[in-house]
């Protein structure tokens, strides 16, 4: 391992050009890991913050914002169960968006995804972004008011607070901002629960969801699975609606494809790259191989000093590729993109680029076919 270790550095300008391809295949898979990962989380926000531990909605939702309308009498299926301590009603969906201007400029439509609910600091489906800013969750119990992010303003055509704008013909008032609840589909507008149900064009005694809060110790999966056994509706609980409407994002939308494919383009790129690397050096010193073979080293010693070279390799590229990750994270926190590094994504994007090196080494052992000692005697 050590004479591995000092031949790269004795011959670093030319093991250089891989640790850079190796650097720069792990810059890519975990930063568009994050990415995703970024983005796909912004699609359940209302269920990932607010305080609801059980979610029912129509039957087969298959993510947050594409419920459909059914019954608020069927919450008293959900407080029949013993263990839940109270419901809430939260009515959630696709509107259209459309700026009222003073200058009477004409009117661009966007699609946006209303979100209401109870407003009040107790409320369930409240998010957290308006349970931290109480005053504007006063004011929101005023019809037809609502919040946006601020984020999006620019994008719903918002100047200043207190212009106006239409969501399906109904004039609403926008009073505040909040930050950090920018939206993959359409710009979230938060409103309180009847304001929402007008909005959706729903009839009274609608609603798109109905939430609940399961008394302490309780097992909530259990809930959960006896109020399955109704077959006019689903249930779930937060966390599996939140992973529900990821997945369905990330595979409707073919995001997981892109991303898997210009990973694998990434991977592709650092692996030639390396292996005509290592390869060239390897054939490059087949000199000293040979002297080393003729002093009675095994054939089997020096392949493995090849695959100890590719395993530095790696490891500097990584060393030199995660900063620079890190980086490019917070550069795309400050321009409003979320790049989400858990640190299960950074050791699945040091292990794959690991492998990648490795296996670039063993592409490299090609070269050791014209290794003889007699070649140091022609």
């Amino acid at each position: 391992m050590s004479y591995a270790l000092t031949t790269i550095w004795f011959e670093r300008l030319r093991f250089f050009p891989a640790v850079l391809a190796v650097a720069f295949s792990a810059i890519l898979i975990a930063a568009q890991t994050g990415l995703v990962i970024g983005l796909l989380s912004m699609t359940s926000l209302p269920v990932d913050k607010s305080r609801a531990e059980i979610w029912c909605g129509y039957p087969g939702v298959r993510s947050v914002d594409l419920g459909m309308a059914f019954p608020e009498r069927w919450g008293m299926r959900l407080l029949a169960q013993p263990e839940i301590e109270r419901i809430e009603m939260a009515t959630i969906g696709f509107s259209l968006w459309t700026r009222v201007s003073p200058e009477r400029e004409p009117p661009i439509p966007e699609v946006c995804t209303i979100v209401g609910c109870r407003m009040d600091a107790d409320s369930l489906g409240l998010v957290e972004g308006l349970r931290s800013n109480p005053d504007l969750t006063a004011r929101l119990n005023e019809p037809f008011t609502v919040a946006v992010d601020e984020g999006e303003l620019g994008r719903l055509g918002v100047k200043k607070m207190g212009e106006s704008a239409e969501i399906f013909g109904v004039r609403v008032k926008v009073i505040g901002t909040v930050n950090g609840y920018k939206s993959l589909g359409g710009p979230y507008v938060f409103c309180n629960h009847h304001t929402a149900r007008t909005l959706m064009r729903y009839i009274p005694g609608q609603t798109t969801y109905i939430i609940a809060k399961c008394k302490p110790g309780t097992d909530v999966q259990a809930v959960v699975d006896r109020l399955n056994t109704y077959p006019s509706m689903t249930a779930f609980t937060s966390d599996d609606f939140s992973l529900r409407s990821r997945k369905h994002w990330l595979f409707t939308t073919k995001a997981g494809v892109a991303v898997g494919f210009t990973a694998l383009l990434g991977l592709l790129v650092g692996a030639v790259v390396t292996s005509q690397t290592l390869y060239a050096a390897t054939a490059a010193s087949q000199r000293e191989f040979a002297t080393l073979r003729a002093m009675g080293i095994p054939r089997w010693r020096l392949k493995l000093n090849v695959l100890a070279q590719s395993f530095w390799v790696g490891l500097f590229g990584i060393l030199v590729g995660f900063p620079i990750v890190l980086v490019i994270a917070y550069v795309g926190e400050q321009v409003g993109t979320e790049v989400t590094l858990h640190p299960g994504v950074l050791v699945a994007a040091a292990i794959i680029t690991m492998l990648m090196a490795i296996v670039s080494g063993l592409a490299a052992l090609r070269s050791f076919q014209n290794v003889d000692p007699a070649h140091n005697i022609r």
